[in-house]
């Protein structure tokens, strides 16, 4: 009996170790390549458009890597976006967003704020005990992992928290295309968990720029894929008026079109629009905003961020994106569009990071002008943030 009882104790502890292994090594890969989908392709990119994007300096307004498990500051075979890819691919700067609240049932209609689907995926990844429940504590644990990338990387990775940070980065990256720059910002103001002096600590663990609502209502107001389609509630506007203060900058993606109007109505700073498609090209309202508001975005000098999925782009080949960036440029002007991959954002893509070259070359080969490409790929953004980033 003893060696039978020896025996099954032993069985057990053998399943334990294999549950183990697959539930925290081998199930958070298969997770993120289930949700972070580049699909099968073969592009062709003109030696006239290599040559061109061999001169550009690139930047994106979002990408969720710091979501998955995977380290960003090396290669992988999955997902759409890491630090070696944006190499790759030509990226000076990337904005880096931490996802902090999933609704189950998630869509682009209407979501209420329940069920949270995050809460399992940081016991998975291994997350600290305190992110469990905690959504502010999710936003400082992806910002900690960001700045442990920063010490990794010996110089070559900065994350600027001021405009000196980004000249910085940038004066090094004209003598060593190694060097890349990120920026912090929240998928959403939830982490601030209702209480204004949250600000301070996400400013603090090197937040820049907060959106301002994801896939439903929160404290600060109405998502636009939420349930009441509301706007501004007063503490929205309180954490509005605390941001401009502070030089946080706004980002609108997400938000309801009666917050967004809000927002417009309540300050006159650049806003930005991270992630989006452009309703006059793609029509999508439950997933882009009215032109009207673009257009408003734009004649404040705000920054819109033109997203690579089908939702945002209707068709997301490098011909269907690249007509939308000229459309937005037409419709809106030259120094308003830039890139918003929202790459490992849960999105299918037809090409990652490293292969961003092909866009260039639908761009050219769809008439946009080298001055407008270089703008578009990049120029924008870096301006934007030269500009609007805190002084110190």
């Amino acid at each position: 009996m003893a060696k039978i009882f020896k025996f099954l104790t032993g069985l057990v502890f053998l399943a334990t170790i294999v549950a183990a292994v697959y539930i925290f090594v081998i199930l958070p890969p298969k997770i993120d390549q289930s949700k972070n989908v580049v699909l099968p392709h073969t592009f062709t990119v003109s030696d006239k458009a290599k040559a061109l994007h061999k001169t550009l300096r690139l930047a994106d307004t979002h990408d969720d890597m710091l979501l998955w498990k995977r380290k960003p500051e090396q290669r992988h075979d999955y997902g759409q976006a890491d630090l070696p890819r944006l190499r790759e691919g030509g990226f000076v700067l990337q904005v880096f967003s931490a996802v902090t609240f999933v609704p189950k049932g998630l869509n682009t209609g209407q979501n209420e704020r329940a069920k949270d689907q995050l809460k399992l995926l940081t016991l998975v990844q291994g997350w600290p005990a305190k992110t469990r429940n905690s959504i502010l504590e999710r936003a400082l644990y992806q910002a900690t992992r960001l700045h442990r990338v920063q010490a990794k990387e010996h110089g070559n990775f900065i994350i600027a928290k001021n405009k000196s940070d980004l000249k910085n980065g940038l004066d090094k990256h004209s003598t060593n295309k190694n060097v890349l720059i990120g920026i912090l910002e929240t998928e959403g103001a939830h982490p601030l968990e209702g209480k204004l002096a949250n600000i301070d600590v996400l400013y603090d663990a090197g937040y820049r720029m907060f959106g301002l609502q994801h896939f439903f209502d929160n404290e600060l107001g109405g998502s636009l894929h939420g349930v009441s389609k509301a706007g501004l509630t007063p503490f929205g506007k309180q954490v509005i008026a605390q941001m401009v203060n502070k030089g946080i900058i706004i980002d609108v993606a997400h938000s309801s079109i009666k917050t967004v109007e809000d927002v417009l109505a309540l300050t006159d700073v650049p806003i930005v629009i991270s992630h989006t498609g452009l309703l006059g090209y793609c029509n999508h309202p439950k997933r882009n905003i009215p032109d009207r508001l673009m257009q408003q975005i734009a004649d404040r000098g705000g920054l819109i961020g033109v997203g690579y999925w089908k939702t945002a782009a209707c068709d997301p080949s490098p011909d269907g994106i690249a007509k939308m960036l000229i459309y937005g440029v037409n419709t809106f002007g030259a120094d308003a569009i830039a890139l918003g991959s929202d790459y490992d954002g849960a999105v299918t893509t037809q090409f990652d990071a490293s292969e961003i070259s092909v866009l260039t070359d639908a761009l050219l080969r769809n008439g946009m002008s080298e001055a407008n490409i270089r703008k578009v790929m990049g120029e924008n953004e870096i301006a934007f943030f030269l500009k609007n980033l805190p002084d110190e």
